[in-house]
């Protein structure tokens, strides 16, 4: 099957940029108002969107997002919100809308069980941040069977085994993390992001983005002169609880305004 977040991808390049991927939490400030900033994402140069449901135990986020996530559980979000509002969110864009999710919240939900309630809401697939390919050997199952990209973390600590792993298991793209640590911006990215998509490159990957401390439209472009997308996330948070739903959209705006840089062949 096509993966329409390869394709995406393609598209971008197609065009002479990179692929820009927006995430935002489900549920942030409220249900409704994140269902209009991921249209609003879409509408303002997303290529991808990659929406995080929020989890009680985010131990990859950084201090906006786990805020965020924060509020929106104690809003009264629920996993059970979740398709709904992807149905939504796909019924109005068409870009392709990745799930990124810990765990944990897809065991108990039922892995084949989310895999057709994501499918069936118009998703395109899941990036799983705390699980490895060789421990996902269900969820691999299940998005060979709906057609659902799978998106594994690829960090500069990889060994080149595990690298070879996670490139053979990806559907997509890899996420290539620029840095150890948790999401957030930070003033300067690794030199080992770069490092890290040249080996990534080396075993055959495809489609590498480069997510984990990018905030600026310098920064997507630096990223987008080795790498296939840029993911940025805290700055897009901070601006929507900053601003509302105008400062979002002027935000992705700006941040897309870098994904024009050279771009690999």
């Amino acid at each position: 099957m096509t993966s329409r977040v390869a394709a995406a991808i393609d598209a971008a390049r197609a065009q002479g940029r990179g692929a820009f991927v927006g995430y935002l939490p489900i549920g942030y400030p409220d249900l409704e108002t994140s269902i209009e900033a991921a249209v609003t994402l879409a509408e303002n140069g997303a290529d991808v969107l990659e929406l995080g449901p929020p989890y009680s135990d985010p131990v990859m986020d950084g201090t906006v997002i786990q805020e965020a996530t924060q509020t929106a559980l104690a809003a009264g979000f629920r996993l059970r919100d979740l398709f709904p509002a992807i149905r939504e969110i796909t019924r109005r864009v068409d870009i392709p809308v990745l799930v990124m999710t810990y765990w944990n919240p897809v065991l108990q939900y039922g892995v084949d069980r989310y895999a057709d309630d994501l499918l069936a809401a118009g998703g395109a697939g899941l990036i799983t941040p705390d699980i490895t390919p060789e421990a996902a050997a269900e969820w691999i199952a299940a998005s060979e069977r709906t057609g659902l990209d799978r998106v594994f973390l690829a960090a500069p600590t990889s060994t080149d085994e595990r690298l070879d792993l996670v490139v053979r298991s990806s559907t997509g793209f890899v996420y290539t993390v620029s840095t150890m640590g948790i999401t957030g911006e930070r003033a300067q990215l690794d030199a080992a992001a770069r490092t890290l998509v040249e080996r990534l490159r080396s075993h055959g990957a495809e489609h590498a983005c480069v997510g984990i401390g990018i905030s600026t439209a310098d920064q997507v472009a630096g990223v987008l002169e080795y790498a296939d997308g840029a993911i940025v996330g805290t700055a897009l948070v901070r601006a929507l609880r900053d601003g509302g739903l105008v400062q979002l959209a002027a935000t992705a705006r700006a941040l897309t305004a870098g994904t024009s840089a050279r771009t690999p062949n």
